[in-house]
């Protein structure tokens, strides 16, 4: 028996629903071997649920990402890097090992946070990342701060972003609007640099979305390792993703993570 082979570069989240956690369950469920390269670990206090960053030493990323580089992948994403220098690096394993699967997830704070981690990463990920992503997937914040344009509020915003990252270099991009944009349903824009294409959901009324991007991009990251296009494995990331939010969880007071397996389990049997 063969499967596909998967590389995350991202952080740890200690409570289990996204970075990491979220990318091995979506993996899985996409039947494709996920490996892990540790950023950082997050880890969470337990009065009022805030997020400390605990980042990993360069080094180490190094050898971890030599060390599954060694094997191969057939895709690799990347989540939370936390250092101007790790974002670096992983621009330099991308070119070293000539890898044309990278789904870059742009992420630039943690859920429940508004405060940028920190606002040099953005600009290295414009300059070292952006230009060698088949697929972004940033949300509305980080889609403005990418294409450096005022908050996102409209579709029509959406596009003239979304034209603004693809020439910094992204082959593909995907802003999420979700719940998050003032319309009707769920939205989120697809662009591949000739086309736009709406992906339209109804709206889910949950606060139970803990990793959701974390699994968008993991699921999009295990189709294109699979062998879809990417605007199949897009859209098909979309319908998991959907799903996995339609069926989350209270984990605790502060927290509800998605269900990853809800795709298989409940609405794909």
């Amino acid at each position: 028996m063969t499967m596909k082979k998967t590389l995350t570069l991202a952080g740890s989240d200690t409570s289990g629903g996204a970075g990491i956690a979220a990318d091995l369950k979506t993996f899985q469920e996409h039947d494709v071997y996920g490996m892990t390269a540790l950023t950082c670990i997050v880890t969470m206090n337990p009065e009022g649920w805030n997020h400390h960053v605990t980042p990993i030493d360069l080094d180490l990323v190094n050898k971890q990402l030599d060390t599954i580089l060694s094997v191969g992948v057939d895709a690799m994403k990347s989540g939370m890097l936390g250092s101007v220098d790790i974002i670096k690096l992983g621009a330099e394993k991308i070119d070293a090992y000539n890898i044309n699967n990278f789904v870059l997830d742009p992420v630039m704070v943690c859920k429940g946070e508004d405060e940028v981690l920190q606002p040099e990463n953005t600009d290295a990920m414009r300059e070292y990342l952006i230009p060698r992503a088949l697929v972004t997937t940033p949300n509305l914040f980080e889609a403005s701060q990418l294409a450096q344009v005022k908050p996102l509020k409209t579709i029509e915003d959406m596009k003239q972003a979304a034209i603004k990252i693809h020439q910094l270099g992204a082959k593909n991009v995907v802003i999420k609007g979700g719940k998050a944009l003032d319309h009707e349903k769920a939205i989120d824009l697809f662009y591949d640099g000739t086309d736009f294409e709406i992906l339209e959901k109804g709206k889910i009324d949950t606060t139970y979305n803990h990793g959701a991007g974390c699994t968008f991009a993991a699921a999009i990251t295990a189709n294109l390792a699979n062998g879809k296009s990417v605007k199949d494995s897009v859209f098909a990331a979309k319908d998991f993703v959907t799903a996995a939010i339609a069926n989350g969880w209270k984990l605790n007071k502060y927290v509800g993570p998605v269900m990853h397996g809800a795709y298989n389990k409940i609405t794909n049997k």
